[in-house]
């Protein structure tokens, strides 16, 4: 009999206040989804690194002038060091029919540049990239050897790029948790607010303070639920409209964001939308309203 009067009161509490309840739902949705898309980010990132970290390559870049003899040492240097797991060598022409299929679209750029143009080198792969600095000490002062390049270099710049987003989104989920807060609250104060006769009344009766509250608390954790559904659709409509399609072809470059990862978000943004929206409106029972 309990449980229905509650469940009653909760339906009924969501459908008096329906203008707060609703605009309850769309904050906390957004913010619930941003929190969504930063943990995807976040582990799209840690993939990513795994996958282009285990690839990096050490390019030793060869002078115009080189001799047969100073490649031959610098090919023997590089074969023979502990810390190379792999090594490639890439002659000029090469090195420009790459470039050419790289930069296949660009017909203009490609005629800028001529057969000549681009080094000789070695692609090293090491086995711990880690090691790139004792490596490059070793080889930087033979003959012959005009730079060295760590990959690791420009992937450290494009992950603070990834990781400024991630941050971003974080921020923003955090500014729409902040409005979330204050609406959950706000919302509970004027349902309380309503309602206070009754309360007096089952106060008088002596109805414990935990079955007074019920009812509010079920009311926040049904719209925070609701919230965190709907930003979990938007959020996997969007991974299947934008990456899955609109934005297929940056598959080559990014890794691929599983449906696995993005199932899991249902349960924790649900969780965390649930947990966060009870535990403002017990506060403020407690703390505003004396209840």
């Amino acid at each position: 009999m309990r449980l229905k009067y509650v469940l009653n009161e909760v339906l009924v509490g969501l459908w008096r206040n329906v203008t707060m309840t609703v605009a309850m739902i769309i904050t906390m949705s957004v913010s619930l989804f941003m929190l969504g898309a930063s943990v995807l980010l976040y582990m799209q990132v840690d993939q990513m690194k795994n996958y282009y970290y285990g690839e990096i390559e050490v390019s030793i870049f060869l002078r115009p002038d080189v001799t047969p003899a100073q490649r031959q040492a610098i090919d023997q240097a590089i074969s023979g060091n502990p810390l190379v797991a792999d090594k490639t060598y890439e002659t000029q022409k090469q090195a420009f029919e790459r470039f050419q299929a790289l930069w296949a679209d660009s017909p203009d750029f490609v005629k800028s540049v001529g057969p000549n143009s681009l080094p000789e080198s070695f692609r090293v792969k090491l086995k711990d990239p880690e090691e790139y600095k004792t490596f490059a000490d070793q080889m930087q002062g033979m003959q012959g050897i005009q730079d060295i390049i760590d990959q690791r270099t420009l992937l450290d710049k494009v992950f603070n790029i990834f990781n400024g987003f991630q941050f971003g989104a974080l921020g923003v989920a955090a500014f729409m948790a902040v409005a979330a807060l204050l609406l959950v609250g706000n919302t509970i104060q004027v349902a309380a607010y309503s309602k206070r006769r009754e309360v007096a009344v089952m106060k008088l009766v002596g109805a414990s303070n935990w079955f007074i509250q019920a009812p509010f608390v079920l009311e926040a954790v049904v719209a925070g639920v609701i919230g965190a559904v709907l930003g979990f659709i938007v959020l996997f409509v969007g991974k299947v409209v934008l990456l899955d399609h609109k934005l297929q072809a940056l598959t080559s470059i990014l890794t691929p964001v599983h449906n696995g990862n993005v199932w899991l978000m249902l349960p924790l943004l649900a969780g965390v939308g649930a947990v966060v929206s009870a535990v403002t409106a017990w506060i403020t029972l407690r703390f505003y309203l004396k209840v």
